[in-house]
């Protein structure tokens, strides 16, 4: 069973299904099952395998969401000797730990515009474990020559390879192409979809006047709250390498669902501190 486990994990990862590795790590007196004991259940509600049963498993079942959500793993303590009045458990007689290990696939970066800043993104963001897909109008841009560490290409006009495009909850979205009407387009389709981030190089201002023509065609103002722009922490970056690591540092703590816009007022104030310190 613990084999077909493993190979499950790795079909889910493949198919960018999340999910929840339980395995009981120790225990005290009689329980339904040994020391790594597993059970595997996805987002879609599949199972396989078991932990024993009763109202460990359900309480280990609900813990799933949770436990996807944050990507943080958990420890949850079963009391089965019957003596605790809140634990409405199969009394074996025994006390045992479960541990929840969350199974997130590689969270996906989509790339739009192969331009400089894009080229030097793909660099961090994939050594930080993001897969790399990159997405343009110009096959002398988007190539595997330019972009040796991207996974995959979309490479056709824009207003087609969107629509060849599939983003999840588990995708991140950095936008930064040649010319503002291609940025439209782009971000008009990013505020469409469910994507996890959504990153914009550029000002309040451009922002500013894609909200006004996007609004135009039916997208609520209140989407853009999702939209990061100017892209990146303020580490005082200037070329595109470094610009790339500003934003790849935002993109790790999208995904650790860290408050960006917390984290940007406290990098943006410790550097106003910093400067405002008077020399020695």
């Amino acid at each position: 069973m613990a084999e077909d486990i493993y190979e499950n994990i790795v079909s889910l990862r493949s198919r960018g299904i999340r999910a929840v590795l339980a395995t009981i790590i120790a225990r005290n007196g009689a329980t339904p099952r040994k020391p790594a004991a597993k059970m595997l259940i996805d987002e879609t509600g599949g199972q396989i395998g078991t932990i024993g049963g009763g109202s460990a498993e359900a309480q280990v079942i609900g813990e799933v969401p949770e436990v996807i959500r944050s990507g943080n793993p958990k420890i949850l303590r079963f009391d089965l000797s019957g003596k605790s009045p809140e634990e409405n458990a199969l009394f074996c007689g025994g006390i045992m730990e479960v541990y929840l290990e969350p199974i997130i696939p590689e969270a996906t970066l989509y790339i739009f515009g192969a331009g400089h800043v894009g080229k030097a993104l793909s660099v961090f963001a994939r050594s930080v474990g993001f897969t790399i897909a990159v997405v343009d109008d110009r096959d002398d841009y988007a190539n595997i020559e330019r972009f040796p560490q991207a996974n995959i290409f979309y490479v056709d006009k824009w207003e087609k390879v969107l629509e060849r495009i599939e983003v999840n909850d588990n995708s991140y979205l950095f936008i930064s192409t040649r010319e503002h009407h291609f940025d439209e387009l782009c971000l008009g389709f990013a505020l469409k979809s469910s994507a996890k981030y959504i990153g914009m190089l550029g000002s309040q201002k451009k922002i500013g006047l894609l909200k006004m023509f996007l609004g135009k065609q039916g997208i609520d103002s209140a989407e853009f709250q999702r939209v990061s722009v100017p892209v990146g922490f303020d580490i005082g970056a200037e070329t595109p390498e470094e610009i790339a690591i500003s934003i790849a540092a935002e993109l790790v703590a999208a995904r650790k669902n860290r408050n960006i816009v917390l984290l940007k007022n406290a990098v943006h104030n410790a550097g106003m501190h910093y400067l405002n310190q008077p020399s020695s």
